[in-house]
């Protein structure tokens, strides 16, 4: 779905039938109900990816303190996370996903509102959604982890992962160190992951 405005009006005609007939959200991920504790990776982006967040440095460090914030309140482990101009991933482990997604979702009216009223942009559309996936394997779970810190270099903004500030990248290097995170990122590279998250 996140290919939409490249697709053919046939390509979204097949998809949208797809959908209907297998009952879910025609225009968003599936939401599934989670019991027990998982491993998730949550994705949200802003509306038309327009770099709304990464306007100031001050939206950035708000962004990523309120979602560290719920993240460490309702989760038993933060892994990793990285807030970029457009959208921010955090990977973790929680018992309550329902909660979690209630919490960012509030977030992101309140953080709507705020930057719309310093922007002057009333009723624009901040946030496009947020997707949490569960990570299906310790090998999905290191990808992940490899992809968050990564983000930053995919979209281009910084060449080494240190260099952006905005995510646990110096903290995951300073738990395990630069050989034990080059290993990793040989052993799971997030590069199928790439076409699948952005």
């Amino acid at each position: 779905m996140y290919n939409w405005r490249r697709m053919t009006v046939e390509e979204r005609e097949y998809i949208l039938k797809q959908r209907k007939f297998s009952q879910v959200p025609w225009h968003r991920p599936p939401r599934f109900q989670f019991e027990g504790e998982h491993r998730f990776i949550i994705t949200a982006t802003c509306f038309n990816h327009i770099s709304i967040i990464g306007k100031s440095i001050d939206r950035l460090i708000e962004c990523e303190k309120s979602v560290l914030a719920i993240g460490n309140e309702l989760s038993k482990e933060v892994f990793a996370w990285c807030v970029l101009p457009n959208h921010y991933h955090i990977l973790l482990q929680t018992d309550n996903i329902k909660k979690l997604l209630f919490e960012l979702g509030r977030f992101h009216g309140r953080s709507s509102r705020k930057w719309n009223l310093e922007d002057k942009t009333p009723g624009r559309k901040v946030w496009f959604n947020y997707v949490e996936r569960p990570l299906k394997s310790e090998r999905h779970f290191w990808e992940a982890m490899n992809y968050i810190h990564n983000n930053p270099i995919h979209h281009g903004y910084v060449d080494q992962w240190q260099e952006w500030l905005f995510s646990s990248a110096h903290k995951f290097l300073a738990d395990v160190g630069r050989e034990e995170a080059g290993m990793l990122w040989k052993k799971f590279p997030a590069d199928e992951l790439k076409s699948v998250w952005d």
